[in-house]
């Protein structure tokens, strides 16, 4: 049997003190018997029947739990005294320090007075910081055994009443609230008082149950194990990818749902850091030289720079071309008639001398001979370079490249070769760099910057037969860039020790910073990311125009066929050229100076630019188109047209020859004018944008097969976008990978075919109703399916060899019909828009229904 001996200290030997804990002492007696009691009568059973004793406890628990509603009252009396009082079951005695003293049969535990006012006072605490903790805290001893199960029922009686703020481990939750759960709940409360047995074993039982442990110990470890996949389903969460993805929606600016600003203004605040320059040029290592004449000659810094733009290109086509070799390295004399006055005072000031008036004119006749001057002026290579080298280098095919090559062809390789640790160091430098100066702040909103590094110099290739090929594009540097922000916005800063050429805050235009590049005195620009309001609310106005177009198209081409028959010559000029526009889609096409590219559209038309033929192949009236186009990309069409049109062509080319103009009257902005006449901001970019959207939606509703399989509609899909990509002559050369890809796809499709014929053959010595037979027809319909897909591909892939789908897709094509055919169709939006397309036109996926129609 177990006997128990309590002692308590007055310590100030007051009776109101003795008073004061009678009740207390009542109480604690009458549950510390029922406790013994109860601890008795599980001993005995644990005796027997060691398996059940979590059982016994939760059975014991769950009847306290029901009979503590009696207990209420008292405990709350207990609790006003429980910091001057001890619990005990016997009487008082005095000078004993406040301890409780349990003595046992086989095991003395001696416990501080923790177990009574330290609770008390770690539960006021925890009142305070968290209510788990008031529920939850335990004595100095873990054992459930030394608390009175009418605090223990307490505790229960109240847990349902406490929210939870955060998620609890097992080892926390009391019993009864567990044994109280469903099924999940019962085998934690099984497995948590599987641990408080393992206690109790070396307390209580001692060595009689020395085996126990062992097994216990299993149980505890499962219990472990079997916790956190019961957490997870009473605490469902989300995985990392799945918050950051909320996240990243979270941020989504759905500007499209504010009504847009017709004022001109483009945003009230705009901050960003400035743009990245190029790093600066790192010198050759000695060992690597550059040989002129077959002599050893070492180079300036910057014209080691130039050498090595030029060598990067020499196992390439652009070398062999004369254009690009003349402008890299070429002298010029030119003869300029000067007073020597005049001269003297112009290169004090340092200005370019360049005179283009003809020998003959009065003002240089008015001039003496002596006062010619002949300066010779080096191009590109030649003005970086030192007066030595120069006088030296005037060969370019006595320049050897060769050890600069074969020295930046091994730094190409060794990049390739880098470490995975060493491209992830890269790969994090640049995701910080874009953190850093890839973000603006627009109107509160942060948004992406499209192309914040500033292109390095190089040499210029332009395309097609470009007449300024090899020519280089110079460093870029801060004083030749202006910067667009807030007057109110923290300036970009210059890199240290510069400046920038200018700062504007302009909210009329969407740049960021811009400068004029030295090969064609382009303006260049930064600007935002395509996913920006800006550039998103831009291409919504431009499709949105078009389709305002599709309501005045008809007035509109009744219109220009009138003019057709016009007095005056300009007026069918322009009417002509309008037909050319609206049926062929040609570009306006604007006047070019004689050192940029001979690239022409409708307006600039010349007269060797098309043929006349009166019958073709059972066809009257064609017209064959052929010229240089935007990027120098070749336009060769033959095309029938209207008679009055075949009329008037003929008209136009009367006492012509070649280099006239075919429309002599009619000039881009002309006829700009006359279409904003016809509809406010009508431009013939307009009649493009709104015959591709046109096409596209046309195509869509007859090539889409009803009842087809996602792979031919997304063929479908790719041939009506090859309509429109040969209407704009959206033309590309053939991949160089085309053969070799080409060539795989045989490959798989022979191996395809040979699968089928395999299983057609097990199918055949199978029985039929087997499972063996359902297993081979499943994968019949699978490897016919496969098979069909690799088809369809080699057929997609065939026929859009020559075409660049991508320009129109982007540019041309209204994205809310693409959008609105896959929810028709049920075809996923994956299978038209890559990643960066589907954020670019967010808003059109948001936009448009399946309904959606463009005109």
């Amino acid at each position: 049997m177990e006997t128990a001996t309590l002692s308590y200290n007055h310590q100030n030997g007051s009776n109101d003190s003795v008073d004061s804990t009678t009740n207390n002492s009542k109480d604690n007696h009458s549950s510390s018997h029922h406790k013994k009691h109860k601890k008795e009568k599980h001993k005995k059973k644990h005796k027997h029947h060691d398996r059940d004793r979590s059982k016994e406890r939760d059975r014991s628990s769950s009847h306290h739990h029901k009979s503590s509603s009696k207990d209420k009252e008292k405990e709350k009396s207990k609790d006003k005294h429980k910091s001057s009082s001890s619990t005990s079951s016997s009487k008082p005695s005095s000078k004993n320090n406040g301890d409780i003293v349990i003595k046992h049969e086989r095991q003395d535990v001696s416990m501080s007075s923790a177990n009574s006012s330290p609770v008390k006072n770690q539960n006021s605490r925890s009142v305070s910081r968290s209510p788990e903790k008031k529920l939850y805290a335990q004595p100095a001893s873990d054992s459930e055994d030394d608390i009175p199960l009418s605090a223990r029922a307490k505790v229960s009686a109240k847990t349902p009443k406490i929210k939870k703020e955060e998620p609890m481990s097992d080892d926390d939750v009391p019993l009864i609230s567990r044994a109280s759960t469903k099924k999940p709940a019962k085998k934690r409360a099984r497995s948590q008082s599987s641990d408080d047995d393992d206690y109790s074993d070396g307390s209580d039982y001692g060595s009689k149950k020395k085996k126990k442990p062992v097994k216990k110990q299993k149980t505890s470890q499962n219990s472990r194990k079997s916790t956190p996949s019961s957490s997870q389903r009473s605490t469902p969460t989300s995985s990392p990818r799945k918050k950051v993805k909320k996240e990243e929606e979270q941020e989504v600016w759905k500007w499209w749902e504010e009504a847009p600003r017709d004022d001109g203004v483009k945003w009230n605040f705009l901050q960003h850091k400035g743009p990245v320059f190029a790093p600066p040029y790192d010198k050759l290592p000695k060992s690597v030289q550059f040989r002129y004449n077959g002599k050893v000659f070492k180079l300036s810094p910057d014209a080691e720079e130039i050498a090595g733009f030029y060598s990067r290109f020499i196992e390439h086509e652009y070398t062999t071309k004369e254009k690009f070799n003349h402008n890299f390295l070429k002298v010029i004399a030119h003869g300029f008639l000067f007073a020597k006055k005049v001269v003297s005072l112009l290169m004090a000031w340092g200005a370019a001398i360049k005179c283009c008036l003809p020998r003959s004119s009065p003002v240089l006749g008015m001039l003496a001979e002596s006062n010619v001057l002949l300066i010779v002026r080096g191009t590109d290579w030649r003005k970086s370079m030192t007066s030595e080298e120069r006088d030296l280098i005037t060969d370019l095919k006595k320049c050897d490249f060769r050890e600069i090559n074969e020295y930046y062809k091994m730094k190409s390789e060794e990049r390739k070769a880098m470490s995975k640790e060493e491209k992830q160091k890269i790969k994090e430098e640049n995701e910080n760099l874009v953190k850093e100066y890839g973000i603006a702040v627009i109107d509160g909103h942060k948004e992406k910057i499209g192309n914040f590094r500033i292109e390095p110099p190089g040499l210029f290739r332009g395309r097609g037969d470009h007449p300024k090929m090899g020519m280089l594009k110079r460093r870029v540097i801060p004083e030749d860039v202006i910067i667009n922000c807030s007057k109110d916005s923290k300036w970009p800063e210059a890199p240290k020790g510069r400046k920038w050429k200018e700062v504007r805050h302009d909210n009329t235009v969407t740049w960021l910073a811009c400068w004029t590049e030295n090969v064609q005195g382009q303006q260049k620009y930064v600007m935002l990311n395509p996913t920006s309001r800006l550039k998103g609310e831009k291409d919504w106005m431009k499709y949105e125009k078009a389709r305002e177009l599709a309501k005045h198209i008809d007035k509109i081409r009744k219109t220009y066929m009138d003019d057709f028959k016009s007095k005056e010559m300009r007026v069918r000029q322009r009417a002509t050229a309008l037909y050319f526009i609206d049926k062929l889609a040609l570009r306006a096409g604007n006047e070019k100076d004689e050192d940029q590219a001979d690239t022409v559209g409708c307006c600039s038309l010349r007269y060797e630019h098309i043929q006349l033929i009166d019958e073709q192949d059972g066809k009257e009236n064609i017209v064959v188109f052929d010229f240089l186009g935007k990027d120098s990309i070749r336009y060769y069409n033959e095309v029938p047209v209207e008679k009055r049109v075949y009329k008037n062509l003929k008209i136009f080319m009367e006492n012509k020859k070649e280099g006239d103009d075919l429309f002599d009257r009619l000039n881009t902005t002309v006829l700009n004018k006359h279409l904003n006449e016809l509809m406010s901001g009508l431009t013939a970019k307009v009649f493009r944008t709104y015959n591709a959207s046109h096409t596209l939606q046309q195509q869509l509703d007859e090539l889409t097969p009803e009842n087809g399989s996602v792979a031919e509609k997304v063929l479908a899909y790719n041939r009506a976008n090859r309509a429109v990509a040969i209407l704009c002559n959206h033309q590309r050369a053939v991949p160089k990978t085309h053969e070799k890809s080409m060539e795989n796809l045989v490959t798989k499709i022979t191996n395809k075919k040979d699968e089928i014929k395999n299983v057609k053959q097990d199918l055949k010595n199978c029985g039929k109703g087997t499972k063996e037979h359902e297993k081979k027809t499943a994968q019949m319909k699978r490897l016919k399916e496969q098979l069909q897909k690799l088809e369809l591909n080699k057929a997609d892939k065939e026929e859009g060899k020559e075409i660049a789908l991508g320009t129109s897709k982007l540019n041309y094509l209204d994205p809310r019909i693409s959008v609105a055919w896959c929810k028709k169709w049920d075809v996923p939006i994956e299978k038209v828009y890559n990643k960066t397309q589907r954020d670019k036109f967010r808003w059109a996926i948001d936009m448009a229904e399946s309904d959606y129609r463009f005109d």
